[in-house]
C-alpha cells in the first residue's frame, strides 16, 4: 500500500490512483485519500508544537512591554508554518500550545490583580480560541481552491484569524479583545491602514504578513529561493506600503486646551484605593498644581481618571465641596470619575461633568464593566475557584448609552463634543466607535491602572489608545490614576506622557476634528464581511472533504 502512493499504481483502499493520491487518517477504520492533494506533513511532531510555542512566545514580545511589532509577523508566520499538518485535532493541540505561549505572558497583570487561578483560566480560556482557529483553518484549507492555491491561502488563513479574534471580542461574557495583533501595531508602518478598516483590518495586514514570510520558509525548505525572496518582497511591500496611507491630523474645528491630573494613590494592588478620602484629595491638589503652568480661565476642561473619587459627590456634601473648589480655582469645568451607588443596589462606573458653581450637568455610566473584577457572572460556581470574588460585594451596573458628553466651551462659543471610554472599554471596536459617531471631537480614555502594579497593562491599554487615535482620526488622551497617562495626535504620536505610580499633571491643546474615517463610517461591516467569509470558506472545506470521505468509502466497500 505504501508503494502504491509514492509511484502512481492504483490504490485499492482509495479506490484511485496518481502521485496526488495521500492519505490522511480516518480514525480507526484505516486511512482514507483526497482527491487532490494535502500538504507536505512537513516538521515532525514535537518540531511543529515546539515552532507553536516559540511562534506564541515572540509574538508576545511584539506587545507593550518590548515593542518589538516585528516580531508578531514572525510569530504569525511559526503558527502558519506549524499547522502544515491535516488533522484538526493535531491542529488544534498546536493552536493551544501557540496560545499557551502568548496570552499567559500578554496578561500577567491578571494575577497580580486578582491571582494565579482567575490569570490562569482567563489566559486557558483564550489559548482555547486559537486551538479552534486550528481546527477551522485545517477545515478551511481542504477546500479544493484553498489548497492548491498559495494565493487563496493568503487571503482564507487571515480571514479565519481575524474572525476568531472577533469571536473572542464578544464572547464569552462580553468578550476579551486583549491580545488581537492589531493592538501590537501602535509603531508599525502599517497602523494607518487601520483608519480604513479598523482593527480587523489592521489583524488581517499582520496575518498577511506572516503568511508571506511562512511560504517563503516553505518555499526556501524547497529549495525554491527565487519564489521565497518574492514572498519576502511582498512581505515587505505590504509593510512599507502603509506610509503611502494618508494621515490628516490637524485642526478641523479650533483647538481644546485641556489638563489632565494623574492624582497617585497611596497604595497598590488591591489595596490601592482602601483610602478612598486621600485618592481624592491627591487628585483636587494635583489639579490647583496646574494653576502653576496655566492661568485661570485658560483651560477648556480638566479631565480627571476613573476612580479620580470613589466618594460620589452628588451625595457627599465634602467630596462635591473639594472638587467645586477645585473647579473653581481652574475656572473650568471638570470631567470626572467617579461611582453612583442606586438604591436599587450594585453600582455604576461614571464620569461626571462638574461645572463650577452648578455641579454635575452631564454623565456617561460605563457599558461594560469587567466579568469577574467588576461584576461577578455565575458567583456561586466561581466562588469555588477563587474566594477572591468576594471583594467584589456590589455588581456594577451597564449603562446604556454611548459614550457622548457636551462641553459648553464659552471661549470656541460652541458646545465641544467629548468622546468618553472608561478603560478597558478602549479595546472595544463598537463602544469607542459609537462616542465618534454620537459627535466625540476628542476621545478621552479615563483609566484606573492601580490595581495592575508595574506590569505591562497601562503600556498595553495605551497602545490600544493610539490605535483608536487613527482608527477615527481624534486626538485622544489616556488619563489613569496612577499612569500611563498620554496625550496622542490623531496620527498616533504621543506628544506627553506620564510615569507610572507618579503625582503629575498634563495640559495640551487638542485639535478638535469632525471628519469621519472610513473605518468610523463602515462601522462593524468589515468584521461582519470577514466573519461571513471565514465561516464560508470552513464550511465549505469541511464539507467538501466529508463528500470525498463518503465517496472514498463508497468506493473502498
Amino acid at each position: 500500500m505504501h508503494s502504491s502512493a509514492r509511484t502512481g499504481t492504483k490504490d485499492t483502499r482509495a479506490g484511485r490512483s496518481g502521485p496526488g493520491a495521500a492519505r490522511v487518517p480516518a480514525g480507526s477504520h484505516g486511512f482514507l485519500t483526497y482527491a487532490v492533494p494535502v500538504p507536505p506533513a512537513g516538521p515532525s511532531r514535537l518540531w511543529t508544537l515546539l515552532l507553536a510555542a516559540v511562534g506564541g512566545a515572540l509574538t508576545r514580545l511584539a506587545f507593550p512591554g518590548t515593542d518589538w511589532w516585528p516580531l508578531a509577523f514572525v510569530g504569525m508566520a511559526l503558527l502558519f508554518l506549524a499547522l502544515r499538518r491535516d488533522s484538526a485535532r493535531w491542529n488544534a493541540l498546536v493552536g493551544l500550545v501557540w496560545g499557551l505561549g502568548f496570552f499567559p505572558w500578554l496578561i500577567t497583570w491578571a494575577d497580580v490583580a486578582v491571582g494565579p487561578v482567575p490569570w490562569i483560566a482567563l489566559a486557558l480560556v483564550c489559548a482555547g480560541f486559537v486551538a479552534a482557529f486550528g481546527a477551522a483553518w485545517t477545515w478551511a484549507r481542504r477546500g479544493e481552491a484553498v489548497r492548491r492555491s498559495r494565493g487563496w491561502q493568503l487571503v482564507v488563513f487571515p480571514l479565519v484569524w481575524v474572525a476568531t479574534e472577533e469571536l473572542l471580542a464578544v464572547w464569552p461574557f462580553g468578550g476579551f479583545p486583549w491580545g488581537r495583533l492589531a493592538f501590537s501595531q501602535a509603531d508599525s508602518p502599517l497602523l494607518p491602514f487601520v483608519s480604513w478598516g479598523g482593527v480587523p483590518l489592521l489583524s488581517a495586514l499582520v496575518c498577511v504578513v506572516g503568511v508571506l514570510l511562512g511560504q517563503a520558509g516553505v518555499t526556501v525548505r524547497r529549495a525554491n529561493l527565487l519564489g521565497a525572496a518574492a514572498s519576502g518582497l511582498a512581505a515587505c511591500l505590504v509593510v512599507l506600503a502603509g506610509f503611502l496611507v494618508p494621515l490628516d491630523s490637524g485642526a478641523q474645528d479650533g483647538e481644546l486646551v485641556v489638563g489632565a491630573v494623574q492624582g497617585d494613590v497611596p497604595g497598590e494592588g488591591l489595596d490601592a484605593f482602601g483610602e478612598r478620602a486621600q485618592v481624592l484629595a491627591n487628585h483636587v491638589q494635583g489639579t490647583r498644581a496646574l494653576l502653576d503652568r496655566v492661568e485661570p480661565g485658560e483651560l477648556d476642561v480638566v479631565l480627571w481618571p476613573e476612580n479620580g473619587t470613589d466618594i460620589d459627590p452628588q451625595v457627599d456634601e465634602a467630596a462635591a465641596a473639594a472638587i467645586d473648589g477645585a473647579a473653581r480655582a481652574l475656572q473650568a469645568p471638570m470631567l470626572v470619575g467617579t461611582v453612583q451607588y442606586p438604591e436599587s443596589g450594585g453600582r455604576y462606573n461614571t464620569s461626571v461633568l462638574w461645572e463650577p458653581g452648578q455641579g454635575v450637568v452631564a454623565t456617561y455610566t460605563k457599558q461594560r464593566p469587567a466579568p469577574f473584577a467588576e461584576y461577578i457572572p455565575m458567583r456561586g460556581i466561581a466562588r469555588h475557584f477563587s474566594s477572591a470574588v468576594d471583594l467584589v460585594t456590589r455588581d456594577m451596573l451597564p449603562g446604556d448609552e454611548p459614550g457622548y458628553v457636551p462641553l459648553e466651551s464659552p471661549r470656541l462659543g460652541r458646545t465641544v463634543g467629548l468622546g468618553t471610554v472608561i478603560c478597558f472599554e478602549v479595546a472595544y471596536d463598537g463602544l469607542v466607535r459609537s462616542a465618534v459617531r454620537a459627535g466625540g471631537e476628542v476621545l478621552v480614555v479615563q483609566t484606573n491602572n492601580a490595581s495592575f502594579g508595574w506590569s505591562d497593562e497601562s503600556l498595553q491599554q495605551l497602545a490600544m489608545s493610539r490605535v483608536r487615535a487613527v482608527e477615527h482620526g481624534r486626538a485622544t488622551v489616556q488619563i489613569s490614576t496612577v499612569g500611563v497617562s498620554a496625550v496622542i495626535r490623531p496620527n498616533g504620536a504621543v506628544t506627553e506622557r506620564t510615569e507610572l505610580f507618579t503625582a503629575d499633571q498634563m495640559v495640551a491643546s487638542l485639535p478638535l476634528r469632525t471628519s469621519q474615517t472610513w473605518a468610523t463610517r463602515l462601522g462593524s461591516w468589515p468584521a461582519w464581511i470577514v466573519d461571513a467569509l471565514a465561516l464560508s470558506s470552513v464550511v465549505a472545506g469541511a464539507v467538501g472533504a466529508a463528500r470525498l470521505r463518503g465517496t472514498n468509502r463508497g468506493e473502498a466497500a
